[in-house]
């Protein structure tokens, strides 16, 4: 072949390879200007403040309530009667705004109505509030807006309010630290002698009565000591942290870099800290401390002080976290009993613990799993049980409102109705002294409740991601009054954002059902596919799932404009909201439990939808999420083909104490000690053992990117730089982002960090590469 065919030959094909990888190239393009269309859903502030709930405002003591509701048009205020069903607006806004026109002589908006400090007349006929600091009072039946006078009263110059004072509950004595040590002074506007007696003496630097972020600062700092309701008894749970050990962030950004360094407490550590109850009595001028101690290095909380000011309710759990007592503390004579105790292995999850006491401590409301479901159980005041209050397959949570007069407890529970999603909120009443429930809130959907003070209504705000928000006003029974309000979504759905999609897959023992949310393209198409990227966070006190309707979904909408489908999916152990077995599945075995259960759900989600490339899977999370995305990609290499790991705590045996020996396990080795004497003592060590990132470093094959910011004292940097140093001993390619300056969160370089990310994925996943030649990293074309 002659040199002039080969030139031919190659000049020839190659328009039609280049015309071929064009177009190849424009199918995996990532659609940047799709994503930046979703990057602001205020519309230009016309959905900054829209609401998608309502709060009522009781009127004087009635059943009756005003509300505001925003709009995008504007802000508008109703009046509604429960009794009678009826809702109507509290005035009309156009005769309003011309009045007030009228009496300010300025431009006065209908749709920028916004007035406060509503105050209504006995009869309700009229109202009160304040406009551009001036006092109005209108006419409901008449219509007429006139000025109040404001009465000139001749005071004493008030004492300015400062963030430092915690007030006594009359007001007249104001409770503050300052040099480590607990102040107190009157209030001068009381006329209370402002002369200042210092309750303490031996508070010191990591022992202070100061709130811990205030406490280094000079002069009166805010407290973390409380009032009594007898305006006479303080009480505070000291920390000691002296023996803590010392960690640093570096803050390059200063003239002079430095470190910043503050206490940190390590599972398995010697020295932790150490919790000291005192009361104070500032009659008398004592100060005493509580003797509670029970348990090595226990955890102390307080819970409830008495109406008479006679007793404190506390709790202590042990350091092991299998054990807890309710006690009491008499504030007068000091004794301390204990109450309740309950055992629970192997720990009693600290997030979803609820105790109420009632009644000045006759009654006590302690939640439990002690079936291996979360019930409630009722104790007398001397620990007696009294009753099973709620008990099932099923799990209860926090209580929302209690009705003492009624011996009524509101409260949410999960799973109970099979046929609703079991992290479904729903309302129930539970009578105090026996046993048994009654289902309010029984749509399916996240349901959000606020009672009115005589508990005869309440305002049910429900939905789902799929489905808006419904506000609606019932009674005590759960009857539907009325429906309050609609959101106003009109824009939002015009601006092209389209609802997610619920579904439900197998966990990997193919039994247990979990519960997920999927994202699409706006111009979604379901005849291409798609790479898939799992957000993910482990949990294990709570998912992150979202389950209700909103438009802060932590990039996903974003990040599926691009050209992915995003799934976000529950695992087994991310939550106690489905039972004991559920949620203890991760205990002893922190790094590795939710994985084969993402992995499993992908898969069937990308056998199930043919739009689904179940070979182009990303992983993204954030702090746990961070680590179990690294974890994700090195312990299932050949599935996972890119990750992005922000702030993971990749090496758990230097993250938080209480976090780690809770919900990894930490064993309490016994030894007894002699002296030279010959006598014996008990001493404690604390074995703790977890598996890190670093180990399984060496199995990358695909795409990491790992993120922190270098001033991270949550999740400190230390934890990213050991994951570095292991891919950089086994030879691995990644990439990593130093945040200068941020924390846990990134702060004013979230939208750099963002960016950075959907390129990162747009290149790994989708192939598109563009990124790497374009100088600007905001360039969108």
């Amino acid at each position: 072949m002659t040199l002039k065919k080969i030139v031919f030959v190659v000049f020839g094909v190659c328009p039609f390879l280049i015309q071929l990888q064009a177009q190849e190239i424009a199918q995996r393009q990532a659609n940047y200007e799709l994503t930046d269309k979703f990057q602001d859903f205020t519309l230009g502030g016309k959905l900054s403040n829209i609401s998608l709930s309502v709060y009522p405002r009781e009127i004087n003591d009635t059943d009756n309530f005003w509300f505001e509701f925003q709009t995008t048009v504007g802000k508008d205020y109703y009046y509604v009667v429960p009794a009678a069903g009826k809702r109507e607006p509290l005035f009309d806004k156009g005769k309003m705004a011309m009045q007030l026109s009228e009496l300010t002589k300025g431009v006065v908006d209908r749709n920028k109505l916004d007035i406060s400090s509503v105050t209504f007349s006995k009869d309700q006929g009229s109202f009160e509030f304040d406009y551009k600091s001036k006092r109005y009072s209108y006419n409901r039946l008449t219509g007429k807006l006139t000025l109040v006078e404001k009465k000139e009263e001749k005071k004493e110059p008030e004492e300015p309010i400062y963030s430092w004072m915690t007030f006594s509950p009359d007001k007249k004595y104001i409770l503050y630290a300052k040099n480590h040590n607990l102040y107190v002074k009157g209030n001068k506007a009381l006329g209370v002698d402002t002369t200042e007696v210092q309750l303490t003496t031996d508070g010191v630097e990591n022992f202070s009565y100061a709130r811990e972020e205030e406490a280094g600062e000079n002069g009166e700092v805010p407290t973390t000591a409380l009032w009594c309701p007898d305006n006479r008894h303080i009480y505070v749970v000291r920390d000691d942290n002296r023996l803590l050990r010392d960690f640093w962030v570096i803050n390059s950004l200063e003239d002079s870099p430095s470190l910043i360094k503050y206490k940190y407490e390590f599972p398995g550590d010697k020295y932790v800290t150490q919790n000291e109850l005192t009361i104070i009595d500032i009659v008398e001028k004592t100060a005493k401390k509580a003797k509670i101690d029970k348990w090595k290095d226990q955890y102390i909380m307080p819970l409830h002080v008495t109406s008479d000011s006679k007793y404190l309710f506390f709790e202590r759990t042990k350091r092991t976290w299998d054990e807890v007592d309710v006690c009491s503390v008499n504030l007068s004579t000091m004794e301390v009993k204990e109450v309740i105790h309950e055992e629970d292995k192997p720990y009693r999850d600290p997030h979803a613990r609820n105790v109420a006491i009632l009644n000045d401590g006759k009654d006590i409301l302690f939640r439990s799993e002690r079936t291996g479901w979360g019930h409630y159980y009722h104790y007398d005041g001397d620990g007696n049980l009294k009753n099973v209050m709620t008990s099932g397959e099923w799990v209860t949570g926090y209580i929302n409102s209690i009705d003492t007069l009624k011996r009524k407890v509101y409260l949410y529970g999960y799973g109970k109705d099979k046929k609703v999603n079991p992290f479904y909120y729903m309302l129930y009443e539970v009578d105090i002294d026996k046993e048994g429930v009654t289902p309010l809130s029984t749509e399916d959907g996240q349901h959000n409740v606020n009672f009115l003070k005589s508990h005869n209504y309440y305002v049910d705000t429900y939905s789902r991601v799929d489905m808006e928000p419904k506000i609606m006003l019932k009674d005590r029974k759960g009857k539907v009054i009325m429906e309050l309000a609609k959101p106003d979504l009109d824009l939002v759905y015009a601006s092209g954002w389209k609802k997610p999609e619920r579904f439900v897959v197998k966990a990997a023992d193919n039994v247990t059902d979990l519960y997920g949310v999927m994202w699409k393209p706006s111009d979604f198409d379901p005849e291409k596919k798609y790479p898939i990227i799992s957000v993910v966070y482990p949990g294990p006190y709570f998912g992150f799932v979202p389950t209700n309707f909103t438009l802060d979904d932590s990039y996903c909408t974003r990040m599926a404009q691009l050209g992915f489908i995003v799934i976000t999916v529950g695992h087994r152990g991310d939550t106690p909201m489905r039972g004991k077995a559920y949620h203890r599945y991760g205990y002893g075995n922190m790094r590795d439990y939710p994985l084969a259960d993402d992995k499993y759900a992908i898969e069937q989600l990308a056998q199930r939808h043919s739009f689904i490339d179940g070979k182009k899977v990303g992983i993204y999370g954030h702090s746990g999420g961070g680590f179990m995305a690294a974890a994700a990609i090195c312990t299932y290499p050949d599935f996972y083909t890119a990750a992005v790991s922000c702030s993971g705590n990749h090496d758990n045996s230097i993250y938080n104490r209480g976090w780690g020996e809770c919900y990894n396990g930490v064993k309490e080795v016994e030894k007894v000690v002699k002296d030279s004497l010959g006598n014996e003592t008990k001493e404690y060590e604390y074995k703790f053992s977890v598996k890190s990132n670093a180990e399984i470093a060496k199995n990358l094959k695909g795409h990491l990117m790992l993120v922190t910011g270098d001033m991270d004292k949550n999740v400190n940097p230390a934890h990213t730089y050991r994951m570095a140093k292991a891919l950089i001993e086994a030879g691995k390619d990644f990439d990593m982002l130093v945040i200068p300056g941020a924390g846990h969160g990134y702060g004013s370089a979230d939208k750099y960090f963002e960016r950075k990310m959907y390129r990162f994925f747009a290149k790994h996943l989708l192939g598109d590469a563009r990124a790497d030649c374009w100088e600007d990293i905001n360039r969108s074309k």
